[in-house]
C-alpha cells in the first residue's frame, strides 16, 4: 500500500482489462481516474470500486475527440497539478473478417486514428503533467500481435492472427514507445508497452485469462522502481520480440 498515492489515468477503462488496471491500481493505494469515453458508463463502472473503498473516479475521455484533449489537461492540472502515471488502454479493432488482400483502406485509417494517432496526441498533451512528477510512467497496452518477429516466423502461433489494421496499429504503437522512451531517456518517466495476453474480453471472446491476469503486465509497468526498465515491450514481466 502506497503511503503517498500515484495519481493514475487509465484510458478505455470502463470494461474488461481497463476496469481491472484500475481496481488493482487503486486497490494498492492510489488515486484512479477510471476514463471512458461515455461518462455515465464510467460513473457505473467506478460505483462498485468506491462502494469497496476505493479511490475511482471517472474522468471523460475520448480518443475519438482529440479537440478535447487541451480540456483535459486543463482539468487534470487545476485539480492534481501532476499525472505520475497514464495507461494508454483504449483501442478498437474492426478488421478480422479482412485480410491484408481484402482490408479497406478506410478502416485501417479509422483503426490508426484511434490507436495510434489520437494516442500520440493525448500523451504528448499530458507529458507535461507526468514530468511533473518524481516517477511517471506511460505504459502503452499492445499485444503480441505487434510483433513482426513472431508474425514472419512459421509457427509462432499467429498465422491465425493477421488482421492487419489492429495488428499494424500495435506495431505503430511499439515504436511509438521505443522513440519516446529514448526522448525521454534524461528524465524521471518510464515508457514501455504491456501485452496483457489472451483475455477473454468484449474484443477477444476466446481469450483464455482472466482479466485478473491481463491487467498485471500494465500494472506492474505503472509501478515500476526507479531502476526499472523504459522502452521495452513486456508480458509478466518477460520481454517480447518486436
Amino acid at each position: 500500500m502506497n503511503t503517498t498515492p500515484l495519481i493514475a489515468l487509465v484510458t478505455g477503462a470502463n470494461k474488461g482489462i481497463g476496469l481491472e488496471i484500475c481496481r488493482q491500481l487503486a486497490e494498492a493505494g492510489n488515486l484512479v481516474l477510471l476514463g471512458c469515453r461515455d461518462l455515465a458508463r464510467g460513473t457505473a463502472a467506478a460505483e462498485p470500486l468506491q462502494r469497496a473503498g476505493l479511490d475511482v473516479r471517472p474522468l471523460a475521455v475520448d480518443l475519438a475527440d482529440p479537440a478535447s484533449f487541451p480540456a483535459l489537461h486543463d482539468h487534470l492540472a487545476a485539480d492534481h497539478g501532476r499525472l505520475d502515471i497514464l495507461v494508454n488502454n483504449a483501442a478498437i479493432a474492426t478488421d478480422w473478417a479482412y485480410t491484408a488482400a481484402t482490408v479497406p483502406v478506410q478502416l485501417v485509417r479509422e483503426t490508426f486514428e484511434i490507436n495510434v494517432f489520437a494516442l500520440i496526441e493525448l500523451t504528448q498533451r499530458l507529458l507535461p503533467l507526468l514530468l511533473q512528477s518524481s516517477a511517471g510512467r506511460i505504459v502503452n497496452q499492445s499485444s503480441v500481435l505487434a510483433s513482426l518477429t513472431l508474425h514472419s516466423q512459421p509457427g509462432s502461433g499467429l498465422d491465425d492472427w493477421k488482421a492487419l489494421a489492429y495488428n499494424a496499429s500495435k506495431t505503430a504503437l511499439n515504436a511509438f514507445t521505443v522513440h519516446l522512451a529514448h526522448a525521454l531517456k534524461h528524465t524521471p518517466v518510464k515508457v514501455n508497452a504491456a501485452h496483457p495476453g489472451s483475455v477473454a474480453t468484449d474484443m477477444n471472446p476466446a481469450g483464455t485469462l482472466t482479466v485478473e491476469v491481463g491487467a498485471r503486465t500494465a500494472v506492474q509497468l505503472a509501478t515500476l522502481a526507479a531502476d526499472g526498465p523504459t522502452g521495452g515491450f513486456f508480458h509478466l514481466g518477460q520481454p517480447l520480440p518486436w
